[in-house]
């Protein structure tokens, strides 16, 4: 596959996984600011825009720290690069690069997504109709994975899509895990004690594992279980762990269909080795903000090293 292609199918699949995880965020977000004053409503905002790395670029329009402000900010506003509305037409664009490496379902449904979602945020976001908006958001991204879990090939361009996607909701649950629980939990001394489960099951939501949290976990909510989920426990698909075995999994596919390993394979291969040694003990002692903040860094080099060995840019 030519450097290209590749670099527009996993550009595709980084961009639709992102603008999910986006409306999961915003989703969960919204929800926790209803149950909250005005002071901690603004500081939930906040938080939002943290985790995305908007901050400081929505703090320079000087808006204020509401719903609605943030809301289309993150949406719909052309001054922001990396909104919603931005991601969804670079993943059409990229899918219109690629057209002919994708099947006409792929395409459809990407095509549609962008059509759809231009129209609905053509006009400002409110209150009323946000919840509707963010299921549609999510519903575009699920119906592009379905399409290609249902009709692709498992060849390369499969796996090169996979790995967007995974390198992505890797870097999102860690992000969304880092900030979220220093805002709920400003101290690691703190691990372990009772704090409001209406802003720790928003912590789940946020990444769409309430339900399997309390499955698992007999409706028990706490702060190091939490983090044991998200972190270490692969059966939950958007834990780290789980995003690393996938990796690991179609990276080997491209070893094997490419003959042979790249740097990125070895790297990759660390990464996995330490999050299989790692206990939540461990991590807490060293510190779960320095622990997230080093396997942000290392994804950020598996990416950049799989862009290089493959030559995404020719």
């Amino acid at each position: 596959m030519l450097g290209r292609s590749a670099t527009g199918i996993f550009w595709m699949f980084r961009y639709l996984e992102r603008a999910e995880n986006t409306a999961r965020l915003l989703d969960a977000g919204f929800r926790l600011a209803l149950t909250r004053g005005d002071t901690a409503s603004s500081a939930e905002w906040r938080s939002v825009l943290i985790t995305m790395g908007l901050d400081s670029q929505f703090a320079d329009k000087g808006g204020e720290y509401t719903g609605a402000h943030v809301c289309n900010f993150i949406l719909r506003d052309k001054e922001n690069p990396d909104s919603v509305l931005a991601m969804i037409e670079g993943a059409r664009t990229n899918a219109r690069m690629v057209r002919t490496a994708i099947t006409r379902q792929v395409w459809e449904g990407t095509n549609e997504a962008w059509m759809v979602l231009k129209d609905i945020l053509a006009r400002p976001v409110r209150e009323t109709n946000l919840g509707e908006v963010l299921d549609q958001i999510r519903r575009y991204a699920t119906l592009v994975r379905g399409a290609m879990d249902g009709t692709m090939l498992r060849n390369d361009i499969f796996n090169f899509a996979r790995i967007g996607t995974f390198v992505e909701r890797a870097d999102n649950t860690a992000r969304i895990l880092d900030v979220k629980y220093h805002v709920l939990l400003p101290s690691v001394a703190w691990v372990g004690s009772s704090l409001d489960h209406v802003q720790w099951e928003t912590v789940l939501r946020s990444v769409a594992g309430e339900r399997a949290y309390r499955w698992l976990n007999a409706g028990g909510m706490d702060a190091r279980g939490i983090a044991q989920f998200l972190i270490l426990d692969g059966r939950f698909p958007r834990s780290l762990a789980f995003c690393y075995e996938k990796l690991r999994s179609n990276m080997g596919s491209l070893a094997r269909e490419y003959g042979g390993e790249t740097h990125a394979h070895e790297l990759l291969r660390d990464a996995v080795s330490g999050l299989h040694q790692a206990s939540i003990e461990q991590i807490v002692d060293v510190g779960l903000h320095e622990f997230v903040v080093d396997f942000i860094a290392s994804n950020m080099r598996i990416a950049k090293a799989i862009a290089q060995d493959y030559r995404f840019y020719e």
